[in-house]
């Protein structure tokens, strides 16, 4: 008879569950009907319609009635790109907003991301927390945490290869307001990072620390790990120690 009641309680909990959008045995959010998983959407080829529920962390630029943002669930990231969006619905895309987008897989010189997308605001909220990688820098491992909010610790600020600590954009043709890129190393290896100026312009905290490096400066960072040509994360934080 116990045994009975038992079984009576386990299924009535997990009816109570699946009413409440339950969590399945990774923690993880479940999936609305017709929404893919992180891993389904990693699989499918580029330019097949994807349609994924996930949370904003943070507003890279609007314009023209176009929002990109940084999005994340708790199994992955994605990099929306020129989402179709009001002025007043990009307002209300604050972090942590759940999203339901649908949209087209995309590649670009390494970066996956979704383009011509609509979304729909949904219930629910979530904001991540930065994940270290820095030991996965220079391994395979890293791209499987592509567009993700990480961290990297005690790397050193080299020569941006201009005999500075920094140079505006890439090939140091830019001034005031431009993105910044630096590079850092590790274990031996030198990786370029960038401040993105449409995320973080000049008005904020992490460009002035960015152009008041110097070489040689132990820092700690934060920020998505965006790509293109190799790894090229986005900072929104710097830290020297």
């Amino acid at each position: 008879m116990k045994k009975y009641v038992a079984l009576i309680l386990a299924f009535s909990l997990t009816l109570a569950l699946a009413g409440c959008g339950g969590k399945d045995d990774a923690g993880s959010d479940v999936k609305s009907e017709g929404v893919m998983t992180h891993a389904e959407y990693m699989a499918a080829a580029v330019d097949e319609q994807v349609v994924v529920e996930t949370y904003v962390q943070a507003k890279q630029s609007w314009w023209d009635n176009k929002a990109t943002v940084y999005t994340q669930d708790k199994d992955g990231a994605y990099f929306i790109y020129e989402m179709a969006c009001s002025e007043e619905d990009y307002a209300k895309l604050t972090p942590g907003t759940k999203i339901k987008v649908t949209g087209y897989k995309a590649e670009w010189s390494g970066e996956i991301e979704i383009m011509d997308a609509t979304f729909e605001i949904q219930d629910g909220n979530y904001v991540a927390s930065a994940l270290d990688v820095t030991n996965m820098l220079g391994t395979d491992e890293l791209i499987s945490h592509q567009n993700e909010y990480v961290s990297f610790k005690g790397m050193t600020v080299e020569d941006a290869g201009n005999g500075s600590a920094f140079m505006y954009k890439w090939d140091n043709s830019g001034t005031d307001g431009d993105d910044l890129y630096f590079n850092v190393s590790f274990n031996g290896q030198t990786y370029t990072f960038t401040v993105e100026s449409h995320l973080c312009d000049n008005t904020t905290d992490v460009y002035a620390a960015v152009k008041n490096l110097q070489i040689g400066d132990v820092v700690d960072m934060e920020g998505f790990l965006y790509w293109y040509e190799g790894v090229n994360p986005h900072i929104t934080s710097v830290t020297v120690k």
